[in-house]
């Protein structure tokens, strides 16, 4: 099953039906996304592995924001590490780049950068380098369960 098929799958029982806009280009990195989409970087989503005190954390970041690890981690109470690729794909079910931010095999924590919820609308992968969908922001925190803060 592609990736795409996997997380129309995990995204079903949660009442969620998304129209996915599927490209030609690659949408692997928030400015592809935004030139594919016709949309201002910062209403991409970025969806990053990192980890916590060993753990996973996902971190749903707007397109030109850097996460602050220590500063982060200090929000958070934890120490934040980078994940490997393997790691990324182990936890979430897709490889980097095409993560979604939502629908993987276990829950987990996850995390939202604040600044998203000044957009109506935002655009995140939906389980392939060349696959996104929309959806409003505070849905998205809804459905991931997401600790919204700042992450830089």
């Amino acid at each position: 099953m592609s990736g795409l098929d996997r997380f129309r799958a995990a995204v079903a029982p949660l009442g969620l039906d998304p129209e996915i806009r599927e490209f030609d280009e690659s949408t692997h990195t928030a400015a592809e996304a935004a030139a594919a989409v016709g949309c201002d970087v910062a209403a991409i989503v970025k969806s990053l592995v990192f980890t916590a005190d060993g753990e996973p954390l996902l971190a749903l970041v707007s397109g030109p924001n850097r996460v602050d690890t220590d500063a982060l981690g200090a929000r958070l109470g934890v120490t934040i590490g980078k994940a490997d690729a393997a790691l990324v794909k182990s936890a979430t079910g897709y490889s980097i780049g095409g993560v979604p931010p939502l629908g993987f095999p276990a829950p987990l924590r996850t995390v939202m950068d604040d600044s998203l919820l000044d957009l109506p609308e935002v655009w995140a992968a939906a389980g392939t380098a060349t696959s996104v969908f929309a959806i409003a922001p505070a849905e998205l925190a809804r459905l991931t369960g997401a600790e919204v803060v700042p992450v830089n």
